[in-house]
């Protein structure tokens, strides 16, 4: 995978590079990222090629924002892409030394509140220009509606039809008036994607957990609908946030939580595998998003510059993967779906 090839994404006409940067590692998710150390890697990014940035409100609680911001108001405009989110709204909080940041170790002291509204989605937008620093957001996602962040179907429902009777329609207007290129949504369960495809019209989605070299489900059961209409994807999760690049080593963790035993034997027989045919693990992970037609990108979330500019070189670099894999890794780890062996991964 050349990290430098541009595809036209979804039912937009914005271009995004193959391989982008994922901004929730930049919020402090599992460690505290110094000042310094954040920058150093958003510029190993940029001088690596890499040349779409996804970033949150919710990613460190504003602090993700602000640190791409810095990174990337110097750039020429043109040269790069940007999506954020939208369904919440930050607020500052009163007592910022005693404030419980939950599942963020270090981040900005501000509290959440969802909102899918007309007015809730407007001022998710014109916020994040603010912290970002700049004139234009290429893309806008509907962030985390889903049972994972509100715990009932009652709560989602609700939701859903306040994004239908309200936000949608800001996001339409944004698209309408060239404020934003296209707008789509994150997916963090199957299920979602037929939801919001009876919903309302989107451009792209952007798939974390249900895609990942462990499950592959959503690519028979949601994928086809999609690929129909022309609707793109960006795959957001491509290490299953973490135990695809740590390997199955003690700690690691898959879904923002623990590994479990099962789970570590999976991953350890995909290293098999890939140590059998000399195939680092990392470029197998990454590589088999892109050999899906309907995949347009893929997102890298790293908070450490050197793993981004050896990992943008050696996709650069690197040789076509499946010829050494084919058959021996379908076999090796059990599961896998009839169109991603058809897309030879």
């Amino acid at each position: 995978m050349d990290p430098h090839v541009r595809r036209r994404l979804g039912l937009t006409q914005v271009e995004v590079t193959q391989l982008g940067f994922g901004g929730a590692g930049l919020g402090d998710l599992f460690e505290v990222i110094p000042e310094a150390q954040a920058a150093a890697t958003l510029e190993a990014a940029w001088d690596a090629g890499i040349r779409y940035y996804d970033t949150a409100p919710w990613y460190g609680l504003t602090q993700s924002e602000h640190r791409f911001g810095r990174a990337l108001y110097r750039q020429p405009r043109r040269d790069f892409v940007l999506s954020t989110k939208v369904g919440r709204t930050m607020h500052a909080v009163h007592h910022a030394e005693t404030y419980d940041r939950g599942i963020w170790t270090g981040g900005l002291p501000f509290q959440v509140r969802f909102d899918y509204s007309y007015d809730g989605v407007m001022r998710s937008f014109e916020d994040s220009l603010q912290r970002l620093g700049l004139p234009r957001i290429d893309l806008l996602l509907i962030h985390d509606l889903d049972i994972q962040y509100h715990q009932t179907c009652k709560r989602v429902e609700a939701l859903l039809t306040e994004l239908h009777n309200g936000g949608a329609r800001a996001l339409a207007e944004l698209k309408a008036a060239g404020r934003i290129g296209g707008f789509g949504a994150g997916i963090n369960e199957l299920g979602m994607i037929p939801r919001f495809l009876d919903l309302i019209d989107v451009d792209f989605f952007l798939v974390a957990l249900p895609y990942t070299l462990l499950d592959q489900q959503v690519l028979d059961s949601e994928f086809p609908r999609c690929a129909e209409k022309g609707i793109g994807f960006v795959i957001g999760a491509v290490f299953a946030s973490g135990i695809l690049a740590t390997g199955a080593v003690q700690g690691a963790r898959y879904a923002y939580s623990p590994a479990t035993p099962e789970m570590l034997a999976k991953v350890a027989r995909i290293e098999a595998v890939c140590a059998r045919h000399g195939v680092p693990k990392r470029r197998r992970f990454h590589d088999q998003h892109v050999a899906l037609e309907a995949v347009d990108e893929s997102l890298g979330g790293i908070a450490d510059e050197e793993p981004v500019r050896t990992g943008a070189r050696d996709r650069a670099q690197g040789e076509d993967l499946t010829p050494r894999l084919g058959r021996d890794f379908h076999d090796g780890i059990g599961g896998m779906s009839s169109h991603h062996m058809q897309a030879g991964s």
